[in-house]
């Protein structure tokens, strides 16, 4: 695996399983893989479990690991071409990026979409720059359209506590005061589209996705229909794409509840976490047994150490 910014990277699924198989079986089963070897993990925007889950897998196989807020620590940097650079960015990535790559065996970049131009936005401009100039391998800690690692986490976490060999899965749409990317529920369904699930989306009106990602995918505006003999639901906010990064409505009806649940197969509840509580979920559903979203987030550590195995492996 040369780099991982989306499903398209994952050239051997059966190598695939059997690396999370192991991994979950012995999670420090290969601590001298990575030695000798260094990690930059190059952090635009926040983070809690991407941060820690990528900083804890490096460390079961004894990968040494930078964490650079490059936002706080580092110089503003001009991602365009033949650019005049006379404004307040000081390097380009042309330079930063060989630089980087030049200390550092591995990169990890998250850079979230801006929400102002779409087309800029999904070209992802920012991690296919430093795939260009790098010279190491890449992976995307989430990009302005995609979250890799986190949909390779969601499939290893169905996969676990499915109860049959195929689950309804549904990725339902809840509110959320704030404006949010498309990056996490664009990946999921392009994950699920590699698997013979029966996978549901729901969302009100106006909160289409992009057609890449939902083609081949049912839909349906009315979520009561989507949640029946649901096995999994897996509940994300993103903004609208039409009407690019903006909150079209503000629907509390849209809200997980424990009466929607009652729709459902016994159903698991999913979430990437973070989650605003009796906003997009009540308490009574995210606290239940049903709910995975503890389990969810610690597979994290599996996802990022099966993709930094992957990569270490052929490299």
């Amino acid at each position: 695996m040369k780099h991982f910014t989306s499903v398209q990277d994952i050239s051997d699924w059966s190598v695939l399983w059997e690396k999370v198989k192991q991994i979950k079986q012995a999670p420090q089963g290969r601590k001298t893989l990575g030695q000798g070897k260094a990690m930059c993990l190059i952090f635009l925007n926040s983070s809690l479990r991407t941060r820690l889950s990528t900083q804890r897998a490096a460390m079961n196989i004894g990968l040494d690991t930078v964490v650079f807020d490059i936002n706080q620590g580092g110089w503003q940097l001009e991602m365009a071409d033949g650019v005049v650079m006379s404004g307040s960015k000081a390097e380009h990535v042309k330079e930063a990026a060989a630089v980087i790559g030049s200390y550092y065996d591995v990169i990890g970049i998250r850079a979230f979409a801006q929400l102002q131009d779409r087309a800029e936005d999904y070209q992802e401009t920012i991690i296919q720059q430093f795939k260009k100039y790098a010279g190491v391998p890449i992976i995307s800690l989430e990009s302005s359209v995609r979250h890799p690692l986190q949909s390779l986490t969601d499939l290893i976490t169905i996969e676990e506590y499915k109860k049959t060999e195929r689950p309804k899965v549904v990725l339902s749409w809840a509110p959320h005061p704030r404006a949010l990317p498309q990056a996490v529920a664009n990946s999921f369904l392009e994950w699920m589209k590699t698997t013979d699930y029966e996978v549901v989306l729901t969302h009100p009106e106006g909160y289409d996705l992009a057609e890449e990602f939902t083609q081949g995918i049912t839909s349906t505006n009315n979520q009561s229909e989507a949640l029946q003999n649901a096995d999994f639901v897996y509940v994300k906010n993103w903004s609208s794409y039409q009407d690019y990064g903006k909150i079209v409505r503000a629907d509390d009806e849209w809200m997980i509840t424990d009466e929607k649940m009652k729709l459902t197969n016994d159903a698991h509840f999913m979430h990437c976490l973070p989650v605003r509580r009796n906003v997009v979920v009540a308490d009574g559903v995210i606290d239940s047994p049903n709910s995975l979203v503890i389990p969810q987030a610690a597979h994290r550590v599996t996802a990022a150490q099966t993709v930094l195995e992957l990569m270490l492996d052929h490299a």
